[in-house]
């Protein structure tokens, strides 16, 4: 059994984007060796801990980077900052361990085809749980392997990431199975044919659009331990002026971007810093899109106020009348979840926690709706399904991966972004402090990509997309229908485990 550990974590460690060897297809391994355990596994209960610890270890080589924010920027000490992605890997891998049980149990009773189809909903059902349950971390989601294969992923367009990671473990299952029973064979070609026959067509005949509106990206590369000191602003501001005017003199675009709180300080106060930006955009007559903190007093007598992690949309004559403000935050992070029981404060270096936003709109700009997702936002569907269905017809996401320094986690980052632009069929802009910068295409081919840890401009032509893509029209009723499969499988496994139980006694 350990053998078949050792295969599944691996698959996971070379599928999912990390910086020495990445082969997306590896990670068919992870289902496939978390499906063979439970086959194997003569209990239930040796089913459960040897796929929870599979997918411990899995989970632990995809979250390791957690360990420098927590610790550089948390404060931490090593001995209390190394633990943390292993007791978060532990908490998923209680997922993979439920996987492997309910493989274990329905095997007992169905096989081939049936099975397969089983554990793909299973599977679906699984990431949607970790999307959702204690505010949701999709960080690990199949389908997001495949994402540096534009071909592999157009499924997204049908049937969501979350469908898409199903149709891939009913894959690795019926590979797991092909060898005794035939019908899994097919089911395994059947597949394979379909996921690169319309991956291929879709990504050689999608209409990209019309590519006129120029946008530009600051990929400013500025240091994350010095960015909040605030001797430090106005260099920050000199910094992304300078990359600014370089990319305006040369392209000329419609609008300049800036990342996640790029502008380390309250952009809404009229201070010398603000009136900076203002200048910059009116004699570059240039709008600029930037992350900064922001606040909103809540009662006047008392000075009390909330943060917000904000978008701010400076218009070519320096007013700031739109702005999207983040609505997933980041546990504790951007808010302190039980703040009473943790010894220790949030990791981002701002003052007090974070509010979620409400009722966010598409800034637009010139005719166009840029739909905004800030940092890990970009992982959840729903977000982007949810700027869609406003009028966005561009995405832009705005991040900064200075945290994770040069880990896994950037590209992994990256992959996840990819997959909302396949989802939604829109261009995504998606800019970062120190990368990985990119412009991805509505079918997720990487348009133009920066190099990490460089300050430098990425400019490119893209276009507005109105036309909605499958996924977007079914995306509500898709969701209800895997939620009853969800409980449609978890009572037949409950079922099946009762009665092989009964049948062992």
């Amino acid at each position: 059994m350990l053998k078949l550990v050792l295969f599944a974590t691996v698959g996971a460690w070379i599928g999912f984007a990390n910086p020495l060897f990445h082969f997306p297809a590896a990670a068919l391994a992870f289902p496939l060796g978390l499906a063979w355990i439970g086959l194997r596994a003569t209990s239930g209960g040796r089913s459960f801990r040897f796929g929870w610890l599979a997918g411990t270890l899995a989970a632990t080589g995809c979250f390791y980077w957690m360990v420098i924010p927590v610790q550089i920027y948390g404060g931490l000490p090593w001995f209390v900052a190394l633990p943390c992605p292993v007791l978060l890997a532990a908490f998923i891998g209680l997922y993979f361990g439920l996987f492997s049980y309910g493989i274990h149990h329905a095997g007992k009773l169905i096989d081939g085809i049936p099975l397969c189809l089983l554990a793909g909903f299973a599977w679906s059902s699984m990431e949607m749980l970790m999307g959702s349950l204690f505010s949701g971390f999709p960080w690990m989601t199949l389908s997001s392997a495949f994402a540096s294969w534009p071909f592999a992923v157009q499924g997204a367009s049908l049937v969501g990431a979350f469908g898409l990671s199903g149709v891939f473990a009913a894959l690795a299952t019926a590979i797991l199975l092909c060898s005794t029973y035939r019908s899994s064979l097919w089911l395994a070609v059947g597949l394979s044919v379909f996921i690169v026959g319309f991956g291929f067509y879709r990504t050689d005949t999608f209409d990209v659009g019309t590519r006129d509106y120029m946008v530009s990206m600051v990929q400013g590369n500025v240091d994350q331990g010095q960015k909040w000191i605030p001797s430090y602003q106005a260099k920050t501001i000199k910094k992304y002026g300078k990359l600014s005017i370089e990319a305006i003199t040369a392209e000329h675009p419609k609008v300049i971007i800036w990342p996640e709180t790029a502008m380390p300080f309250y952009l809404q106060d009229p201070t010398p810093l603000r009136k900076a930006i203002e200048t910059l955009a009116r004699e570059t007559d240039t709008p600029i899109i930037t992350g900064s903190p922001a606040y909103r007093v809540t009662d006047m007598k008392t000075n009390a106020y909330v943060l917000y992690n904000r978008a701010w949309l400076m218009d070519s004559t320096g007013r700031t009348t739109q702005y999207y403000d983040k609505e997933h935050l980041v546990p504790f992070g951007e808010y302190m979840p039980f703040e009473e029981w943790v010894p220790f404060e949030k990791l981002v270096q701002a003052a007090g926690n974070f509010q979620s936003g409400e009722d966010n709109r598409p800034l637009k700009l010139n005719g166009v709706a840029l739909g905004m997702l800030i940092c890990y936002e970009a992982i959840f569907p729903e977000l982007a399904q949810q700027q869609v269905e406003r009028g966005a017809n561009v995405l832009v996401n705005i991040s900064n991966d200075a945290w994770f320094g040069n880990t896994s986690a950037p590209g992994q980052h990256l992959d996840l972004a990819t997959m909302r632009a396949v989802e939604q069929g829109r261009w995504l802009a998606r800019c970062t402090n120190t990368g990985i910068s990119a412009f991805i295409d509505p079918v997720g081919r990487r348009a133009a990509e920066a190099d990490q840890f460089r300050a430098k401009t990425l400019s490119m032509k893209i276009a507005a997309i109105k036309a909605n893509t499958v996924y977007h029209a079914i995306s509500r009723r898709l969701e209800v229908f895997v939620y009853v499969m969800t409980v449609a499988a978890f009572g037949f496994i409950a079922y099946a485990a009762r009665r092989n139980k009964g049948i062992t006694e």
